[in-house]
């Protein structure tokens, strides 16, 4: 964060202790201590909030993404994926059920059972 070595530690510790005293020295760094603790532990708790909420948007946007592939793959089985019309198909439907008897009927009349 602050690119302090240790001959500019050094140089705040004489200041300090001139300007402050060396009885009340102790107390002043404890305190200082103990808000630069605080300060730490609130900038993590705003660091973990803001990463909890871009976390929560991309699982909205995930699912939002999900819901509208299920509601488009859901669509797609509903309508007819045919490009005919149902009067179009009407023709192919009874060819279709012709032919199916008239196959059925061939395959019994070829198939003889065996006699004993």
């Amino acid at each position: 964060m602050f690119d302090v070595g240790f001959s500019e530690l050094v140089l705040i510790a004489v200041v300090a202790m001139i300007v402050i005293g060396p009885e009340r020295l102790p107390r002043v760094a404890r305190t200082a201590g103990a808000l630069l603790g605080r300060m730490q532990h609130y900038v993590a708790n705003v660091k973990s909030e803001v990463e909890r909420e871009m976390q929560f948007e991309d699982l909205k946007k995930l699912q939002q993404e999900i819901q509208a592939q299920s509601q488009q793959f859901e669509n797609s089985i509903l309508t007819p994926e045919s490009p005919l019309s149902s009067e179009e198909l009407k023709p192919v439907q009874s060819e279709l059920q012709s032919d199916q008897p008239a196959l059925s009927d061939n395959s019994q009349s070829t198939i003889k059972p065996k006699s004993k």
